[in-house]
This record gives structure tokens, sequence and C-alpha cells, in this order.
């Protein structure tokens, strides 16, 4: 898959409500991750509405599953967002990336 067709399918599985909401969620978690169910609670949703927004958010690669036993524990995909990202500002401002710095310390900073 190119970088265009990869970046086009992330930005469409977080371009939903539920699924930004989500994914900011999972960021949070860090590499912890968290349950399906503690996701639904936290946002306050039935867990058989999350599950296909948690499908979509997966199939993009922002997102992974691991199975814990019975549980399920999803986690941001931090290698994805920071590929998505860089792909979004590598040609910033007609060849000054440095423009985009502080973005790409911001980045760094969080993680």
């Amino acid at each position: 898959m190119s970088d265009l067709a990869r970046t086009l399918k992330q930005l469409s599985a977080l371009s939903q409500e539920t699924r930004l909401l989500t994914f900011r969620a999972l960021m949070e978690a860090g590499s912890d991750g968290m349950q399906a169910g503690a996701i639904a609670e936290l946002l306050g949703l039935a867990p058989n509405k999350l599950s296909g927004h948690l499908s979509i958010l997966a199939h993009s690669g922002l997102v992974s599953v691991q199975r814990d036993g019975r549980r399920m524990v999803y986690r941001a995909e931090i290698d994805a967002v920071n590929g998505m990202l860089s792909y979004l500002v590598e040609t910033c401002c007609h060849g000054h990336p440095e423009v985009c710095a502080p973005l790409a310390q911001l980045r760094s900073e969080s993680c």
C-alpha cells in the first residue's frame, strides 16, 4: 500500500467522532492499552456500539488488538501515528521543514 493510500485510510478512520475519541483515549492510555469495555464506559457507549469502530481503527493500522486470556486489549500504534504525521508534514512549507519543527518537538515530548 502506498503512503498516500495508508494515510487516507488512517485519516478516514479518524474522521468520525466516536473513533476519534476512542483513538485519543488509547493514545492517553499509552502502552498499557485499554479493554473495549473500559473504552465504552469512558465514552458512555454500549460495548456493542464500539465494536465496529474498534475494527475500523484496527484495520487502519492506527490501533492494534491483542488477546489477553478472555480480554481484548487495544493499543494505539505509535509508529503508525508518527508515520501518518510525518507524511502530512514531510513537504512542509516549500522545502522549509523547520516551520513544522514545533510539531515534531511536541510529538517527541508527549511520547
